[in-house]
């Protein structure tokens, strides 16, 4: 398509403006005062656009000022230009005040947990804010992150190969779980080699959770006897319920996700300590609805969390 040129010749928006206000008020006196500047001000300004134009904008017959052709296609188009900034201005600041736009977030899988916890007050807060929430494993997340498509990424291993800021918001204790008619379920002072045996079920390559585990089993230099591999918290929960084996999971996948069915091992090497970050690309500047949340976040959205985890049954051994 053939992109006009004619923008960088016509002069500038104040220019538009006094021609507008030449054309509403009738004449370039009342023009003037309008606008609060003197005639030969505005005189100046017309002739210099007129000349940017190529062509006259307008007659002075018997002192009224009578618009030529050219004159009102230029009036047209200026009246557009000036309600478009107009327009933007309105979007601005409903977005300083928080009456439009969009919060995007990406987090892993575990974290869906308790960030709806997160979002619940602000977008009470804020409900004209529209809310986009994308939800997958730590390699998918990471992905998103290389894009810079979202405000916000939350993981509990954030990379460590890509320029971010971030914040530690929370800690996310791992702790073992089994069914509670479990043999193991009311004994005390366990250690991992003592389920070394048991059929272990674990999460999918590319997940945090699984990456954190085998991490804190290589330095102890335990292997675990691994029966399954599933993608899903809820479904390792629901296995773990069904007596098909025990597993390591993110105390928050108990405290929100619920944990009828199912125990706390009481095991000494346990739990492994990690934390939520939430990060963002440094190279991209963030908006005025993602400081509000992040404000939000590290006040009282902390708060309520570390609150809800402490009042929870679940220990951190």
């Amino acid at each position: 398509m053939m992109q006009s040129r004619l923008h960088a010749h016509i002069g500038t928006l104040r220019q538009l403006e006094i021609l507008l206000a030449v054309h509403d008020r009738g004449g370039v006196s009342a023009a003037s005062e309008h606008l609060h500047l003197t005639q030969p001000t505005v005189s100046i300004q017309l002739k210099k656009l007129s000349e940017a134009v190529g062509t006259p904008l307008y007659n002075i017959i018997g002192r009224q000022v009578v618009f030529t052709e050219a004159g009102f296609e230029v009036v047209k188009t200026a009246t557009d230009v000036l309600d478009s900034f107009a327009r933007l201005d309105m979007s601005l600041s409903s977005m300083r005040e928080l009456k439009s736009g969009t919060l995007r977030l990406s987090v892993v899988t575990t974290s869906k947990y308790f960030i709806p916890h997160l979002l619940g007050p602000f977008c009470e807060r804020y409900p004209a804010v529209d809310v986009q929430l994308n939800v997958g494993n730590r390699q998918q997340i990471v992905e998103r992150l290389k894009q810079g498509v979202d405000d916000f990424y939350v993981f509990s291993h954030p990379p460590l190969d890509i320029e971010t800021d971030s914040i530690e918001f929370l800690s996310n204790p791992l702790i073992a779980i089994a069914h509670d008619k479990h043999p193991l379920a009311k004994k005390r002072n366990l250690r991992l080699k003592d389920i070394a045996d048991e059929p272990f079920l674990i999460r999918e390559q590319g997940s945090g959770t699984r990456y954190a585990i085998e991490e804190h089993l290589r330095k102890l230099k335990i292997k675990l006897n691994t029966r399954m591999t599933i993608e899903s918290n809820e479904a390792i929960k629901h296995a773990v319920m069904a007596k098909l084996g025990i597993s390591i999971v993110s105390a928050h996948t108990l405290l929100f996700g619920g944990k009828s069915g199912l125990v706390q091992l009481k095991i000494k090497d346990l739990p492994i300590n990690t934390n939520w970050y939430f990060v963002w690309l440094k190279s991209k500047r963030p908006t005025v609805i993602a400081t509000e949340f992040l404000k939000q976040v590290e006040g009282e959205g902390r708060d309520l969390l570390r609150k809800e985890l402490k009042l929870s049954g679940i220990k951190n051994q």
